[in-house]
């Protein structure tokens, strides 16, 4: 990723950050996308990229700049430290509950992927959402991973 001085919604500085895993968002003009793949054959988008289409099989797939904004299409509460492996929790009892859902990026896929809320009354089927970046759980201070936030509503207009 470049040296750009966007940070994601908890401070995350995009300039002193490393992906969580290569290949999975880049940055574009100094705001941090996710990184897809399209087929040409029959058109169906993925994330994260493939080298070959899940539906049709075809290797014709290019790389595709995912929409930043989309619907919450579904979400929990995860409520409890998941099982390890491959989830190691370092101190159970400092464990926090996080939200995770899907949001769906129109006329491309649906993403698995955090929420920056935790807050069951603050989340809603259907309201809008935006990339950021966040610490990654459990990794050095400097890596981060992909998560969406709630648009405030002056925000989504």
């Amino acid at each position: 990723m470049s040296g750009a001085a966007s940070t994601g919604e908890r401070g995350v500085t995009l300039a002193a950050a490393r992906p969580i895993a290569d290949g999975l968002f880049v940055e574009v003009g100094g705001e941090v996308r996710l990184l897809g793949s399209e087929c040409g054959r029959c058109g169906v988008v993925t994330f994260p990229r493939q080298a070959s289409c899940r539906r049709c099989t075809s290797t014709a797939v290019s790389d595709r700049l995912l929409a930043r904004r989309g619907t919450l299409w579904t979400w929990t509460i995860q409520a409890f430290p998941p099982k390890s492996p491959p989830y190691a929790v370092a101190d159970p009892e400092a464990f926090e509950p996080y939200g995770v859902g899907y949001v769906e990026l129109p006329n491309e896929v649906r993403v698995e992927a955090r929420l920056t809320v935790a807050d069951p009354d603050k989340l809603r089927t259907g309201m809008a959402m935006e990339l950021t970046l966040i610490p990654a759980p459990g990794a050095e201070p400097d890596v981060v991973t992909y998560a969406f936030r709630p648009v405030e509503e002056e925000e989504a207009q």
